[in-house]
């Protein structure tokens, strides 16, 4: 067989290969593997009438049988920055360290009271640049301020309970993670307190409540 002829066989058998797999199907994408969701805790939700616009709501779901919880994984952090505490309001676990920092170029003190009992947490003056690390040993609401520059304020929240949260401008909330069992639900508004038992369950549950 000539050169030629060889090529031309060469040339029809590839033309056979390219024309059987244009027919074949191309392969399916294999469906993405997903994680199943975690059923064995519960996500509470609620809505909570504001008593003004613009007010603060704070949601507390406690246990009421001795329960004990995983450390927090990050150190909470109020901070000092342009003559203001940042974040104006702070949940902090009770018997956890919180650290309180100054990053002003100027001196300031921070002095935290208990806000029903008004008996002192601590006081101390903190440098430029400065760090004082402090743990509750109470659940409460401590007023945080500075002697120096009286217009600083802010507010911190210390539970035992991890599930704590604050309620959005519409006045909803939503605790995730919940493990079911019995608990204590506490709405703080206004300076009003109002309390509640709910029973957690496996899956989502939405609670009626009011201030």
């Amino acid at each position: 067989m000539t050169q030629a002829g060889r090529l031309r066989r060469v040339l029809a058998a590839a033309a056979i290969v390219v024309s059987a797999c244009s027919r074949s199907e191309p392969a399916k994408p294999a469906a993405p593997q997903s994680s199943p969701p975690d059923s064995s805790t519960g996500i509470v939700k609620g809505r909570v009438p504001l008593p003004t616009p613009g007010a603060t709501i704070v949601v507390v779901l406690e246990p009421k049988d001795e329960r004990s919880f995983p450390p927090q994984s990050d150190t909470p952090v109020m901070d000092q920055v342009g003559l203001t505490f940042g974040p104006p309001l702070l949940f902090v676990r009770t018997g956890q360290p919180v650290e309180f920092r100054n990053s002003d170029a100027t001196l300031h003190n921070v002095h935290v009271s208990n806000e029903d009992t008004r008996e002192g947490a601590f006081n101390v003056a903190i440098p430029t640049d400065g760090s004082y690390t402090y743990t509750f040993a109470r659940d409460g609401f401590y007023h945080v301020g500075c002697d120096i520059h009286p217009a600083m304020s802010a507010e911190i929240v210390s539970t035992t309970s991890p599930y704590a949260t604050v309620a959005d401008s519409e006045g909803t909330f939503e605790l995730p993670d919940v493990e079911p069992g019995a608990y204590s639900l506490t709405i703080y508004a206004s300076g009003t307190k109002t309390r509640r038992d709910v029973e957690v369950r496996r899956g989502t549950m939405t609670i009626a409540t009011s201030p």
